[in-house]
């Protein structure tokens, strides 16, 4: 799977890539949208996005190995982080910058209930905001927010365990 996935991940890229080309060039994208930031070319996108998704479907494997009941939840998880990544650069694209950052800030919620730190939560986010963004940006932002969910979500779960131990 992992390879399979990785070389249609890679295929994919270079088709976006090559449309790109041939409609009037490789798009670049200012870090924060801040012109005077570095620029990052969507090109980089295809040394990027198929070393991420190996490392990513490779964590995925492993743990589906010793859990195969773990395969649903997922595919589940991969697939609601691709439609809020996708949903989050179509509401960019679209203008809406304050629905895209009432989606970035709710994040911290959904952290609380579910681990978007997990390859699965990184790998379809990062996939679904890479039409519009290239991979790079996407994989910095994604990066920022798993850690960000990490800390919620194994945080609050570790210190709600402590108020319990505490209250007996």
């Amino acid at each position: 799977m992992r390879t399979t996935a990785t070389i249609v991940i890679t295929a994919i890229m270079a088709l976006l890539l090559g449309w790109q080309h041939l409609d009037g060039g490789v798009p670049a994208h200012h870090l924060l949208a801040d012109p005077g930031m570095p620029a990052l070319s969507n090109w980089w996108g295809l040394l990027s996005l198929p070393l991420l998704a190996w490392y990513l479907l490779g964590r995925i494997e492993r743990r589906r190995a010793g859990d195969p009941a773990s395969a649903p939840r997922i595919r589940g998880a991969f697939g609601g982080a691709l439609l809020f990544g996708a949903t989050l650069a179509i509401l960019f694209t679209a203008g809406q910058h304050d629905a895209t950052d009432m989606m970035a800030l709710s994040l911290a919620v959904i952290a609380l209930f579910y681990p978007i730190y997990r390859a699965e939560y990184v790998l379809g986010f990062v996939l679904g905001m890479t039409w519009t963004f290239g991979a790079v940006l996407p994989t910095i932002a994604a990066c920022v927010f798993a850690l960000v969910g990490a800390v919620i979500h194994v945080g609050v779960r570790l210190i709600y365990a402590r108020m319990l131990l505490l209250r007996r």
